[in-house]
């Protein structure tokens, strides 16, 4: 049957009326005698069954009900990219503050190495001279004493607040802060969606370097002679997930040898990795740590040792003068003051505190890049790492290698290899 016909009036009141520009429904009507003949096919029914059904909902579907649902989402999209871009503005100020600050500190390490060294050399003249002018001996002990105390009061100081350490915090921290400029910068300008969580990552990162690099002198000033030598941390603590129950080793092994099929990712690969990450604890980070502590234990020695010499000095250029007892308070002043000023300059001369922060920055260099290879490594499903062999390079990267460079610590990974036999270091960079 071609149609059905319907003969009443009464049975198009059936039919769904049309929405308005929907013209789905075509119908042939004609008038005969004052009764409505109307004439529809089997699918053109179907067709207005679905749009009734949809229609209690149509425009939560295809209406305005979807565009506002849709709003939201890309309103917290574009809030999100926001937040991102106004994270990206305050690591670059940050960057340009820290770069600020940082070489005003390396000039306060000059300009106090050198006046107290002044201070403390004029003293040592005038107390030399003491027991060779009887007439203006009390000037010249009177002036030698005070200049002597005025050095020692500037060493103390100045060793505590280490100012070429302060600047190698700065120049670290400017460097950091340029660096997570950039990531944000390019996160949110490479078109991809930004969530919540990229926010929060980058925040994490902000509040990370804020601890790690303090911008206040006093207080929040980090500790310059610490008890023990910690490497620096200026990333967030990675969060570590709820792993599932033991499973047996061979289980474990033989899921993950399977899985090291695509993604850019090998077993070998993997072995390689967990090679560089033993190396890195056993050589590379325990070798900056032992040098920091060996530069930690020398700059604490001189930082008390200027200080006392400039004091003891001071203290005998008050008995300087004429005689014998006079003479020998002297030779001790002039000596104490010489080695008061030799030993500020191999202090702040040579930028112990720099060299003690350096080692710390260093081990915490190699501390990132274990803990960024154990995360990535934790991840056991290798699609959801990143691609094996861009992690890789990047990894060659940071360690001054090139990629067949790093084939040779595959072998460091097994258990019966000893941290005593490792000859070689990781990096090639520092």
């Amino acid at each position: 049957m071609e149609g059905l016909r319907l003969r009443s009036l009464g049975g198009a009141a059936l039919l769904p009326a049309p929405r308005r520009g929907v013209n789905r429904l075509r119908a042939r009507a004609s008038v005969r005698g004052g009764v409505g003949q109307l004439a529809v096919t089997i699918d053109e029914l179907r067709l207005a069954r679905d749009d009734a059904g949809g229609a209690a909902d149509g425009h939560a579907v295809n209406g305005r009900a979807q565009a506002a649902a849709a709003v939201p989402q890309e309103g917290t999209g574009r809030a999100a990219a926001e937040k991102l871009r106004a994270v990206a503005d305050a690591a670059a100020d940050r960057a340009e503050m820290h770069d600020i600050i940082g070489r005003q500190r390396d000039n306060w390490n000059h300009l106090l190495l050198h006046s107290t060294n002044s201070l403390t050399l004029a003293a040592s003249a005038m107390a030399a001279l003491a027991p060779a002018a009887p007439g203006t001996v009390a000037a010249l002990k009177a002036s030698a004493g005070v200049l002597f105390a005025t050095a020692a009061a500037t060493m103390a100081a100045v060793n505590k607040i280490q100012p070429s350490q302060l600047a190698e915090e700065q120049r670290n921290a400017t460097r950091l802060w340029r660096q997570l400029e950039r990531d944000v910068s390019y996160r949110a300008a490479a078109g991809a969606v930004v969530t919540d969580a990229d926010v929060q990552e980058a925040m994490d990162r902000v509040l990370a370097l804020d601890a790690a690099y303090p911008l206040p002198l006093l207080p929040g000033m980090l500790e310059k002679f610490p008890k023990t030598l910690e490497p620096a941390r200026w990333w967030p603590k990675r969060q570590v997930k709820n792993k599932p129950a033991a499973q047996p080793k061979a289980i474990i092994n033989g899921a993950r040898r399977g899985a090291m099929a695509g993604n850019g990712w090998t077993q070998d690969l993997e072995d390689e990795m967990r090679g560089i990450v033993r190396v890195l604890r056993a050589k590379d980070e325990q070798e900056y740590v032992t040098t920091g502590k060996l530069v930690l234990t020398v700059n604490r020695g001189l930082a008390v040792a200027g200080p006392v010499l400039a004091g003891t000095a001071a203290v005998a250029a008050a008995f300087a003068g004429p005689g014998e007892a006079g003479s020998w308070a002297s030779g001790a002043a002039v000596l104490c003051g010489a080695l008061a000023a030799a030993a500020n300059t191999v202090e702040h001369g040579g930028q112990l505190g720099m060299l003690f922060e350096l080692c710390r920055n260093v081990a915490g260099f190699y501390r990132k890049v274990q803990e960024d290879i154990e995360a990535c490594l934790d991840e056991a499903d290798v699609d959801r790492r990143e691609n094996g062999e861009v992690f890789e390079t990047k990894v060659a990267l940071l360690l001054g290698r090139s990629t067949s460079d790093l084939r040779q610590f595959g072998e460091m990974a097994s258990p019966s290899f000893r941290d005593e036999d490792i000859k070689d270091f990781a990096g090639k960079l520092f």
